[in-house]
């Protein structure tokens, strides 16, 4: 899954400032009162969140269900020096060897699980790999930015050596993206490659409820507008 994505994912990323976000993180998980010494970083992707706690002297387990992503991750851990346990495994099935003291998912993994089937078994299996007392904290783009990102049909952006179109579609709280890459080789010629994605628009009020059902207490909730940041404590 995702192997030609994987390869530009960086670059389409450039901006994000992953120590923030894993700092946010961070601060979340300690206002439950815990300071992690082990963080399983849930749809991590290249490892941009994950690189970020590992340098914080975290032990880090990094879950991702596409290898390619994993093998992106697996690189520039090396390249700087850290050291992150990287595992292909879809996060609805969530399997650790030992309990670890925090379960994050960032970036809008939560949006990938389509049904409140496979929602529920990831706050399952969170919960599941989380030690008494530990905390699962995960990230959505809202509701509304998706409708409105939906509203807005196209997208196309004109990089050096990457361009790419992306046109969006929504029915039944799922928006389909549609993104066509033309990504220029050695030659100057452009090779094109083409990648749906799908996101589905989670209420709050659901979310807070399945995390409910699984069994998560103390749950905080912080809506930003374009993105909302869950909370939860396994009990």
């Amino acid at each position: 899954m995702y192997a030609e994505f994987a390869s530009v994912y960086d670059a389409l990323m450039d901006d994000v400032d992953y120590e923030a976000w894993a700092t946010d993180c961070l601060a979340r998980i300690a206002a439950k009162g815990v300071a992690p010494r082990s963080v399983c970083d849930c749809a991590c992707g290249t490892g941009g969140i994950a690189l970020q706690l590992a340098r914080r002297g975290i032990s880090v387990t990094g879950v991702d269900i596409s290898e390619a992503m994993l093998r992106r991750a697996a690189d520039k851990a090396r390249a700087a020096g850290v050291e992150i346990r990287f595992v292909r495994q879809d996060m609805c099935s969530l399997s650790l060897h030992r309990p670890v003291d925090a379960v994050v998912c960032a970036c809008d993994g939560v949006n990938y699980l389509l049904d409140p089937i496979r929602v529920a078994k990831f706050f399952s299996a969170a919960k599941s790999s989380l030690r008494s007392g530990g905390v699962l904290t995960f990230d959505i783009s809202s509701r509304e930015k998706l409708k409105r990102m939906a509203k807005e049909k196209l997208y196309f952006e004109d990089r050096e050596g990457i361009t790419y179109l992306w046109t969006n579609r929504m029915a039944s709280q799922v928006l389909t993206m549609e993104l066509s890459f033309f990504i220029k080789g050695a030659d100057g010629r452009y090779d094109r490659f083409d990648e749906v994605q799908r996101q589905r628009a989670h209420s709050v009020d659901e979310l807070r409820a399945w995390l409910q059902d699984a069994g998560f207490t103390d749950i905080q909730i912080e809506d930003e507008g374009d993105r909302v940041h869950f909370t939860g404590v396994n009990e």
